[in-house]
């Protein structure tokens, strides 16, 4: 590894972050802090409430509990070390750290896709065979489930980590970015990342686009069920089941395939700066609003923590 050289490090990278005056750096911490508080303290509600309602145990609502864990993690291995980064002058994160961080964010980020793609199965499954929901949707096929989403989401990471890692980093060792992350890491190689490049599009795009296929699918066969109700009323109460749903995935593939499916030529620091923080920081945040808070079962049984709206 090349030697100290205007802000290069011998054994790590420096996190430049969001790059402004130091009164914007406190308010970006403060507003950070507030965030990564309600992100955590949200989805442990919603672990804790699921957990101890014997009402809420099936299948929908153990993956959200899944889910809820995943976000808890998720936001963990970035905002830390960025708040940090926020008040103290020394930015700089060694080799190792950074690649766990990325090896941890990519593999929760992974195992949350497929986990949603699960999560829409589950409503294709309730709302076209509700007869034979209890058998396919069993106790243990949903722990296989689970097990498949993280094993098969930290392999996907473990690829791209190793492969990212073994690039050369002889430029600037400056990451324009406030966590480590595949793009802003590729663009300070000093070798042609387009093989690295092929890995993100083809290793990666297989759990990405993989699991939006299947939602898409499980959709299409939800749409067609719906359609075929009678009473506008019942049509419309099946398919709201689904619009929680909906909403994180749209919000979540579709920051996600900009960022890593897209050559990291044709997108900009500040873009990937944006995006991240949507699925990395505010996703996790909304997801147990999104999902929880205007949900019927929990403001029936929790009126004094979910009042109607």
């Amino acid at each position: 590894i090349a030697g100290t050289n205007n802000g290069t490090f011998m054994n790590g990278f420096l996190l430049l972050g969001i790059n402004a005056a130091p009164l914007i750096q406190k308010l970006f911490f403060a507003m950070s802090l507030f965030l990564y508080i309600l992100t955590v303290l949200g989805n442990t509600i919603i672990i804790f409430i699921i957990r101890l309602d014997s009402r809420l145990h099936s299948p929908m609502y153990f993956f959200l509990v899944n889910l809820s864990f995943i976000d808890i993690l998720y936001t963990t291995t970035i905002i830390p070390n960025s708040l940090k980064n926020f008040i103290w002058e020394d930015k700089s994160i060694s080799f190792f750290g950074c690649f766990v961080q990325l090896f941890f964010f990519v593999g929760l980020g992974s195992s949350e896709c497929v986990l949603l793609s699960a999560m829409g199965y589950d409503r294709y499954v309730a709302i076209c065979h509700p007869l034979s929901y209890s058998r396919r949707m069993s106790q243990s096929v949903c722990l296989q489930v689970i097990l498949f989403s993280w094993t098969f989401g930290f392999l996907n990471s473990l690829v791209h980590t190793v492969c990212t890692a073994s690039l050369p980093f002889c430029k600037e060792r400056t990451i324009n970015h406030f966590f480590c992350d595949i793009p802003p890491l590729m663009k300070l190689s000093c070798r042609d990342t387009k093989p690295n490049e092929l890995v993100s599009l083809f290793v990666g795009g297989a759990i990405i686009v993989g699991s939006l296929v299947l939602i898409i699918i499980s959709y299409i066969c939800i749409i067609k069920a719906v359609l075929s109700i009678s009473k506008t009323n019942a049509r419309h109460k099946t398919f709201s089941t689904c619009g929680s749903h909906l909403t994180v995935v749209s919000i979540f593939f579709g920051t996600v395939i900009i960022t890593y499916l897209l050559p990291p030529s044709t997108t900009s620091s500040k873009q990937n700066q944006f995006l991240s923080m949507i699925y990395g920081i505010v996703t996790p945040l909304i997801n147990p609003i999104i999902y929880s808070f205007r949900n019927k079962d929990f403001q029936k049984g929790h009126p004094s923590l979910f009042p109607a709206t």
